[in-house]
């Protein structure tokens, strides 16, 4: 059982940098331009100006590297396909395009909501890069329901630790 979860979370790992990637970026002053281009829907913003092009390069960035890593390290004995047999890009843009893009489709949705950029939304806020990296990267390598869905509990269960941390070293201002 321990295998399937360190199976899992190598499988997603891409996506998880992408993710904390996209975050992080904020402290570097380079393309810090709104995704959304400050468009509006309802009287809104799409996503809103923290949702920028900053994030999606490093984020891809981020994900490139570790899938051009995984690949490299096909001693890893748990992984449920042969990472030497894939195309790092490919699979790099998938999970890291499909991380931005799940968060991306979180943030309208809360826009729409009236929900706050940075204001918890319980388990959606842990979730969306999951889900997101799951349906893009399974049109390369098929990535079964059943896995995605103990991903996204695993996620439900890492993601506020992992950002609690990130509060206490000052990454983030808010502990989940």
């Amino acid at each position: 059982m321990l295998e399937y979860f360190l199976s899992l979370i190598w499988l997603f790992l891409p996506a998880g940098a992408a993710n904390m990637a996209a975050s992080l970026s904020k402290f570097i002053p380079f393309l810090n331009y709104p995704l959304d281009f400050g468009l509006t829907f309802r009287s809104r913003p799409l996503l809103g100006s923290h949702k920028t092009w900053r994030g999606l390069f490093f984020g891809l960035l981020a994900a490139w590297l570790l899938a051009y890593w995984q690949v490299k390290q096909v001693i890893f004995a748990y992984a449920f396909f042969d990472y030497s047999q894939i195309n790092f890009w490919l699979w790099g843009l998938l999970l890291g395009a499909g991380a931005i893009l799940g968060d991306a489709i979180r943030s309208f949705i809360k826009r729409r909501l009236g929900i706050m950029p940075g204001h918890p939304w319980f388990p959606y806020d842990q979730i969306d890069w999951v889900i997101g990296a799951g349906v893009l990267a399974s049109f390369y390598v098929p990535i079964s329901w059943d896995k995605l869905l103990v991903a996204i509990i695993l996620a439900t269960l890492i993601h506020p630790a992992v950002n609690y941390f990130c509060y206490i070293i000052h990454l983030q201002k808010n502990k989940f």
